[in-house]
């Protein structure tokens, strides 16, 4: 099933980033504006390994979702991971409304204010975001039709906009022809990608497009989350209205 992707985040550099990034994309919504304002059935927050939703975009969306929002995230985070869950890996929680139906958090760091900017941390957080969207679809088909993602690690880890930008499209393109098993898997295929790469954003989206090809992805083909092609006529706009934000 086809998954409406919005990217947004308040932050100018990271909307331009993304539009150079995903120039080829048409498919993929950018916004320039909040994450509370975006009315999809999931929203995505970057998080720490221990999920605690003290600062930044994670703040703002406990405070508004509620405190308990928090607790169910680290509850899922003590079941599965013993209280410390890896980068690469991602939760899925209900928040108990409408909109989102769902807040998946994915840590883009072990602890608080790390600086993650010589890492891949963004491509492995991206990528486990989306691989929770698929992991959820899984059970409860069609729950996830949209999902929006902010910049990931581009505030507190200090990653530079254009780097963030082209990591979060290389996730975003190994997931619209390939489905994972679980983590595990996805962290192997995005290393297979990415590998030792070089300081220059543009070598990121290069070598990433170069490993895409080996494993048999065409690069800026419109099918996230899906094994084969996707007509145009399978886009319907009822498909991605899910109501009012509640």
């Amino acid at each position: 099933m086809l998954v409406k992707v919005v990217l947004v985040d308040v932050n100018p550099k990271i909307i331009s980033a993304w539009r150079s990034s995903f120039e080829e994309n048409p498919e993929v919504e950018i916004v320039h504006g909040s994450m509370l304002d975006q009315t999809v059935s999931a929203w995505v927050s970057p998080t720490n390994s221990a999920g605690r939703m003290d600062g930044g975009l994670d703040m703002v969306i406990k405070n508004f979702l509620g405190s308990g929002i928090e607790k169910k995230v680290q509850a899922q985070i003590r079941d599965r991971h013993h209280g410390a869950m890896p980068v690469g890996h991602a939760v899925c929680v209900p928040s108990d409304r409408v909109q989102p139906r769902f807040l998946i958090s994915t840590p883009t760091m072990v602890s608080s204010s790390e600086d993650i900017s010589a890492t891949m941390n963004v491509a492995l957080a991206c990528a486990a975001a989306f691989q929770a969207v698929h992991m959820q679809n899984s059970l409860e088909p069609g729950s996830i039709r949209s999902v929006a993602l902010p910049g990931l690690g581009a505030a507190t880890g200090r990653v530079p906009a254009a780097i963030c930008a082209d990591l979060m499209w290389t996730a975003y393109d190994l997931f619209r022809e390939h489905a994972f098993e679980d983590f595990a898997h996805v962290r192997k295929a995005l290393e297979g990608i990415l590998g030792d790469l070089g300081p220059t954003s543009t070598q990121y989206k290069h070598k990433a497009a170069q490993g895409l090809g080996a494993m048999g992805i065409t690069p800026n083909k419109p099918t996230l989350g899906g094994i084969h092609e996707v007509d145009d006529e399978d886009f319907d706009d009822e498909d991605f209205d899910d109501g009012d934000l509640h």
